[in-house]
Order: structure tokens, then C-alpha cells, then sequence
């Protein structure tokens, strides 16, 4: 078996067996986009409202039928010709997509969030399957309109004519835990309103309950996890997640950081017309962030700077890390900025844990392994006395730094990002990986590696991704390197950007 094999065969069994058990609950950014289209009305109620009991039935009917239909495929093809066998196989990956798919996306939470997740990690997966869950980031089956309206007009407790001038019944977007529709304000502002579904933060809460076997499986997929620490920090963050009045706060907190900046917009949040479960915020006109990948290569590397310059100066200079860097949550505005969505994952840092990061950067870039392995464990990333030279040691951590190695320009590759998925998960090949640790203060960064980095090697841009990084490193905070540098360093000279 492959090495693209093993991984993506233990990724697909870690994820079977966690939807089978656990259910780990991370939650879709929702987009909003004058040009997506709703779903039609469906007549039953989210079966993200089931017990966990039922959803574990509703996922062994799944791997049943697909138990099933795998053998029946398998059977007919024996004595199929070439040809014949090569058409079974394609109906057969077509049906898996459309099946996983449908319940994933009725089953909402936990389990579309993963499907979500494999959509922009799984190179190598059939491409039926891919385009399936690539599906899930805007085409999800919403509750049906009536239901919805009732909810926002019962959580804000007023009649919607009172809290709107108008309101479409229908949704501009469906995913994991809530819906969005949009809305007018009677000052005439235009918002978008994202409401919950019922009963999803009753069932995510029951699944979270056992952290136990949680911590089991995260040890077998990372050896040398010490997992129940890292469980706690989930736990933390995804509960923070179901809390609008939480994302709230999150989102304000960079709107206000980013205000008036050239190329980020942060919606700002409607605070009287938000709740616990209903979040209304600044409506964002502009296209789904796919939409980029048919753009100019001058579009797509002017898209992924503005990504890469909003990710590590939110960590470095405001000491906040959004923790669901995805494109479901990217929005392509019409006036040329990128908007941000989702501010539910949120992970807050102090100035020492910022400079944590800091001391393995520059010893990994000073090229320095004895420097750079003596900090690697004081943090606990690497277990004391590992069996490797401070080279193997050095040599092994610098994937994870190669785009900032050098002053040069370096294009980010798909070849690039699906390495760093081997090195996370593969310890059969990356012995060193059996010695490794994600502390609590690490676990939300390595999204930052299966998540933008993934981004940008779909994308395939070029950049001096060291020179931009010199500007936002506080050490360093070196001049602009870009034309955008340019103009963002003008918004920081206006005055803006202040740490937050």
C-alpha cells in the first residue's frame, strides 16, 4: 500500500469510527453570497435534533447499505469485462458520494463538519466523492422556512415585523449546526441573520460527554499524543462554538481590530438583534470564495496574500487565531476585499504564548538544531531524550516551516500540503512522529498547516512568503514587501491595527 494510501486509509478509518462513536462536533462556516442558492423547503424536522442513540443508528444504516452495495459491485464484476468493470466502479463511487453525502448533510453537526473537513484535505479521494462534500459548504438541506422564522422570532423575542422591515423565508445558506437568512433592517441596513437548529446543541453536548474514548482515539492517530489535555481544549472551544453571544464577542473583536482595512472585511454584529442561538451581522453582496479558482493567477495570489497576511497578523499582532481556516468560511466581496466568516473557533493568547511560536521560528530559521530542539521540548512538542540527532530532530520540524525558510519567492504546491498531512499522520513513514506532542497552546495553530496551507496549494501561488512574515513578526516588523503590504502598512500609519 501507498504511502497516500495508508494515510488516507487511516484518516478514513479515524473518521468512520469517531462518526460511529463519538462524534466529535466542530462546526461549518456559513457563507452568505447574493448569488448561492437556497435549497428547496424540506417537510420534516433537522436530524441534527436526534438522540445520539439515533444518530448512531442512522450511521450504521449508512455503512450498511454501502457494506451492501460494495459487495453486490464486487460480485458482478468478477465476471465483467474491462470496460463493464470500469463502468461499476464509477457507479458505484457515484452512488457512495450521493448516499454519504445525503446523510451527512441531514445529519448536520459533527458529522457534516468532518465530511466538510475531507472535501479540501482528501487528495486522492474519488472524484464523485469530492465533489459531493464540496457540496456541503453551501448546499446542505435547510429546516424548513417556518421553523426557522419561528426560532429567531422566539429567541429575540419579538415579532419579526417588529425586529424587521423584511425577511427571506428561505436561506442563503445551510450547514453544520445553524442556517442564514438574509433580512432588512427599518433603518434599511441589510443583514444577515444566522439562526440554529433545534436541539443540535443538546446532541453535540451528549456526544462531547465522552471525552474518554475521544482521548483514545486521538492517542492511536497521533502516537506520543498526550490527548487528554488536548481533549479539554477542544471540549473548551467547541462548546465557545455553539454560543452565538460568545461568537459574537469573537467577531466584534476583529471587526473593530480591522476596521477600514483595505482588503479584510469582518461583518460587523447587530448586537440588539443577536442571541445565544441567532447571530445577526453586517450582510456581505459577493461571490463564494470557488469562485477565485477560475480567476487570473494575479487574482488567485492576490486572494492568497490577503489570506496569509489575515491569518498571522491576527496571531502576531493581536494574539488571536481564528480557529477554522476553510473556504466555507471566505467570502469574495464585490468591492474587491475577502470577508471573513465563522468567529465561533476562537483561540485567544497570551503575549508569552505568542512569543512560544516565536523562539522555534527564529532558531529554525538561524538553522540552529540544537537551539531549536532544547526549545521544542521546554514547549512540549517533542518528548525529552527522543532516539534522534538534534539534525534528525531539525531536519523532521522543518515541513512545517519550509515557506519561510528562505528570503525568496516559493510557490505553495498541493504536492506541499498533502506532505504536511503525511508528516501529522503517517508515523509508519515519520518514525520521529511516535515522539511528538500537541500541547494545549499548539492544538487550534495546527489548522493553520491542513487548512490555509491547503488553501494556498489548491491555489498553486508564489509568493515571498518569508519577506510578508517579516513585516507581521513583531521582532522583525520589517517594511512592505508588496504592493498590499503597501497599502495595509498606509492603514497601520493611519492609525488602524492596534493590538487588540
Amino acid at each position: 500500500m501507498s504511502v497516500l494510501r495508508r494515510v488516507l486509509a487511516g484518516l478514513v478509518a479515524v473518521v468512520l469510527a469517531i462518526m460511529a462513536s463519538v462524534s466529535i462536533a466542530a462546526r461549518l462556516g456559513l457563507r452568505r453570497s447574493t448569488q448561492a442558492s437556497a435549497a428547496g423547503p424540506h417537510d420534516r424536522s433537522p436530524i441534527a435534533a436526534l438522540t445520539r442513540g439515533q444518530r448512531r443508528v442512522e450511521m450504521g444504516r449508512l455503512v450498511a447499505r454501502r457494506a451492501a452495495d460494495r459487495g453486490i459491485t464486487k460480485a458482478r464484476s468478477r465476471l465483467a469485462t474491462d470496460e463493464t468493470r470500469r463502468r461499476l466502479q464509477a457507479d458505484l463511487e457515484r452512488r457512495e458520494a450521493e448516499d454519504v453525502v445525503g446523510a451527512l448533510g441531514e445529519m448536520k453537526g459533527a458529522l457534516m463538519k468532518l465530511g466538510q473537513m475531507a472535501s479540501y484535505l482528501g487528495e486522492g479521494m474519488p472524484e464523485p466523492m469530492r465533489q459531493a462534500l464540496a457540496g456541503l459548504h453551501s448546499d446542505a438541506p435547510p429546516m424548513p422556512s417556518d421553523l426557522a422564522l419561528t426560532e429567531i422570532e422566539a429567541s429575540l423575542g419579538r415579532p419579526l415585523h417588529e425586529l424587521f422591515a423584511e425577511i427571506d423565508g428561505e436561506p442563503i445558506a445551510a450547514a453544520s449546526i445553524g442556517q442564514v437568512h438574509r433580512a432588512v433592517t427599518h433603518d434599511g441596513r441589510e443583514v444577515a441573520v444566522k439562526v440554529q437548529y433545534p436541539g443540535i446543541a443538546d446532541a453535540i453536548a451528549s456526544d462531547l460527554d465522552n471525552t474518554e474514548r475521544l482521548a483514545m482515539l486521538l492517542g492511536m492517530v497521533y502516537p506520543g499524543l498526550n490527548p487528554d489535555e488536548l481533549v479539554e481544549e477542544l471540549r473548551a472551544r467547541i462548546n465557545e462554538e455553539l454560543d452565538y453571544v460568545n461568537e459574537a464577542a469573537n467577531q466584534q473583536l476583529f471587526a473593530d481590530y480591522y476596521a477600514g482595512h483595505p482588503h479584510v472585511w469582518i461583518p460587523a454584529v447587530q448586537d440588539d438583534l443577536s442571541t445565544t442561538n441567532v447571530l445577526t451581522t453586517e450582510f456581505v453582496p459577493g461571490r463564494l470564495f470557488e469562485a477565485v479558482y477560475d480567476e487570473s493567477r494575479e487574482e488567485k495570489e492576490r486572494v492568497a496574500e490577503i489570506l496569509y497576511r489575515f491569518v498571522f497578523r491576527s496571531l502576531n499582532r493581536q494574539y488571536v487565531f481564528n480557529g477554522d481556516p476553510h473556504p466555507g468560511n471566505y467570502l469574495l466581496a464585490d468591492d474587491g476585499r475577502v470577508a471573513f466568516l465563522d468567529f465561533g473557533l476562537v483561540k485567544h493568547f497570551e503575549e508569552d504564548e505568542v512569543e512560544q511560536f516565536a523562539v522555534l521560528i527564529r532558531a529554525m530559521i538561524d538553522r540552529d538544531p540544537a537551539v531549536f530542539r532544547a526549545a521544542a521540548e521546554k514547549q512540549d512538542v517533542l518528548r525529552p531524550d527522543a532516539p534522534f540527532s538534534d539534525q534528525d530532530i531539525y531536519d523532521w520540524f522543518t515541513a512545517y516551516y519550509e515557506l519561510i525558510l528562505d528570503d525568496k519567492p516559493i510557490t505553495v504546491t498541493t504536492g506541499y500540503s498533502v506532505g504536511l498531512l503525511y508528516q501529522t499522520f503517517d508515523a509508519k513513514t515519520h518514525a520521529i512522529l511516535k515522539h511528538t506532542n500537541v500541547p494545549p497552546t499548539f492544538a487550534l495553530i495546527q489548522r493553520i498547516n491542513l487548512g490555509l496551507f491547503s488553501i494556498l496549494g489548491q491555489l498553486g501561488v508564489t509568493a515571498n512568503w518569508r519577506a510578508i512574515s517579516e513585516e507581521l513578526w513583531v521582532w522583525t516588523d520589517a517594511p512592505a514587501s508588496t504592493p498590499l503590504g503597501e497599502e495595509e502598512a498606509a492603514w497601520i500609519a493611519a492609525g488602524a491595527g492596534a493590538a487588540g
